[in-house]
């Protein structure tokens, strides 16, 4: 059995406050033009005897015929249905056709008058119909924007299902190349190493502790890219030359850890052992955009070498996607070997 929820209640409510508003109406009408009880109770009687039967009609096809055989394609039944109602509500009409001989009040009928009668009676099952269809119209209404609705949540779900899906997929992917160049460092450096790891534990607190929201502040980001860069900076020799430059306000929030993948992929592609290298890496804050620039040397990797396989590349452009629709520009191109990308972010529509 389907929970009554509260917004069923205030949509009753609703509907219940208008029908009474439409059979009060007369009423109030008669009794401030007249002052007279008595034809204010007249006019309410005449006003139930025309009106209740689109009243009922209202209702049942409403939350009835409407939900259990409109909307379920029993169209035969449907009809069948309400012609019934129509004619048990509309009884009057038919007593007095079937025994018009055996109702002594009733004058002699003329065809004149039963061509009336006749009229009458149809007027009455067009209205009646006539606000049948009201009523569907309005339920079918109800129902597209509660199934847009549900819709709608759905793809948020989905959306934010994928988003973790892909977010957790950062993690390991950040985790694994980076303990691949402290791996490196141990074979050199044991002391950096011993470092390196600590500076780790604090660049993966924040991934595991702090990127749980769904936004987070920029500065948050900066400190993390400002620690993970610091630990790439570990296993270059003194051909590689890295700047960076971060001037974002500290009152801004973005997807978390959204960049974290082009740095790493710099590192990886656009250093050299043996040849000159640089990494340039900017965050800039102009108006309401956030500017994200890299540009590196491109060393390519060859087919063997999966550390590139560009699993976090893929990952922020489809997180760009899900989050920042329509907000956001991707520019990338590859001159005299220097690898750039460029992330245009509009933060505020």
């Amino acid at each position: 059995m389907k929970k009554i929820e509260r917004k069923d209640i205030w949509i009753l409510l609703v509907q219940v406050a208008v029908w009474a508003f439409i059979m009060l109406l007369p009423l109030l009408a008669t009794l401030v033009s007249t002052h007279d009880f008595q034809a204010t109770k007249t006019t309410f009687m005449a006003t139930w005897a025309i009106l209740h039967s689109p009243l009922a009609m209202y209702f049942v096809n409403f939350y009835i015929f409407g939900p259990y055989l409109f909307f379920r394609r029993k169209f035969l039944l449907f009809a069948v249905c309400n012609l019934l109602l129509t004619l048990a509500l509309n009884y009057q009409f038919l007593y007095v056709w079937i025994a018009r001989d055996r109702i002594p009040e009733l004058p002699e009928m003329t065809p004149t008058m039963w061509i009336g009668f006749f009229i009458g009676f149809f007027m009455f099952l067009l209205i009646n119909c006539f606000v049948a269809a009201i009523a569907i119209g309005i339920r079918h209404f109800m129902r597209i924007r509660q199934i847009k609705q549900q819709l709608k949540d759905e793809k948020a779900k989905n959306t934010e299902a994928e988003l973790a899906w892909l977010k957790n997929q950062i993690n390991p992917h950040f985790l694994f190349n980076t303990l691949n160049n402290i791996s490196s460092l141990c074979q050199i450096d044991a002391d950096g190493a011993q470092d390196a790891i600590a500076q780790l534990s604090d660049l993966l607190r924040y991934a595991m502790y702090e990127t749980n929201k769904k936004m987070v502040p920029i500065e948050g980001e900066v400190e993390f890219m400002r620690n993970y860069i610091s630990l790439m900076k570990l296993r270059c020799n003194e051909k590689t030359k890295i700047t960076t430059t971060f001037d974002v306000k500290q009152n801004m929030e973005i997807a978390p850890l959204l960049f974290i993948s082009l740095v790493e992929n710099a590192f990886k592609h656009g250093v050299s052992s043996n040849r000159p290298s640089k990494i340039d890496i900017r965050l800039l804050q102009n108006a309401n955009e956030l500017i994200f620039n890299c540009e590196n040397t491109n060393f390519p990797k060859d087919d063997t070498d999966r550390s590139g396989s560009g699993i976090g590349l893929e990952n922020t452009r489809r997180r760009l996607d899900l989050m920042y629709a329509g907000r956001y520009k991707w520019e990338q191109s590859i001159e005299d070997d220097i690898y750039h990308v460029r992330i245009t972010l509009r933060i505020k529509d």
